[in-house]
């Protein structure tokens, strides 16, 4: 009996430890050469300008200091985009009041989604503004670019369904702006295991 007890304090303690002591990965690390020998650097997200669903120009600036939710879609996909949408509108509402969580979408149709079309497709989703969700439009290299700079694909093909062929995932970046995630954003599970992920990062883990 008194082995049990033993075995279930120390469970315990590493249990709890373990929890209180959770953290993410950090994605982008790269080894630098110096001349002391290697160093280890973290690539943050590059630089952007973008504009949004109400026109006003987007930039990293927006992002200071927050944690945020990045994804790739267009207004005329017929096959993941609604569903990511629906996914990401989760996100939203559970963090709703939370001034320190921000969402960003990017189209990857530009051509056709000016402004005017991004507010329509946030208004159907029951979003009326731009205080933490952004919808934006820009130049298609620069949205590409940024697409690689995620690492995740997003280039035109007129052989799949759209036009367009993109990634279905939800990227999550820290306060410092560091890839700290990737989630499949069709999948409701990987989802919530993001929308606990966020928590993590709020709380300065």
């Amino acid at each position: 009996m008194k082995e049990l007890f033993y075995f279930l304090a120390i469970f315990s303690f590493f249990l709890f430890s373990c929890q209180e002591e959770r953290s993410l990965p950090i994605y982008g690390k790269e080894a630098v050469k110096t001349d002391l020998g290697y160093d280890t650097i973290v690539k943050k997200v590059a630089n952007f300008q973008f504009v949004d669903q109400k026109g006003e120009s987007i930039s990293n600036a927006d992002f200071e200091g927050k944690v945020f939710v990045s994804d790739f879609f267009f207004t005329s996909c017929p096959s993941i985009c609604p569903v990511m949408s629906r996914q990401m509108l989760r996100i939203y509402t559970t963090y709703l009041d939370n001034e320190e969580l921000a969402l960003i979408s990017h189209t990857i149709d530009p051509d056709r989604d000016d402004v005017q079309k991004l507010d329509e497709y946030a208004h159907k989703l029951g979003i009326e503004d731009n205080k933490k969700w952004h919808f934006v439009t820009g130049e298609k290299e620069d949205l590409y670019k940024m697409a690689e700079n995620y690492m995740i694909i997003a280039y035109a093909d007129d052989e799949v369904p759209g036009g367009f062929e993109h990634s279905g995932y939800f990227i999550l970046v820290d306060q410092k702006q560091q890839v700290r995630g990737y989630y499949d954003g069709t999948d409701e599970a990987a989802v919530s295991q993001l929308i606990l992920d966020i928590q993590v990062l709020l709380d300065g883990h």
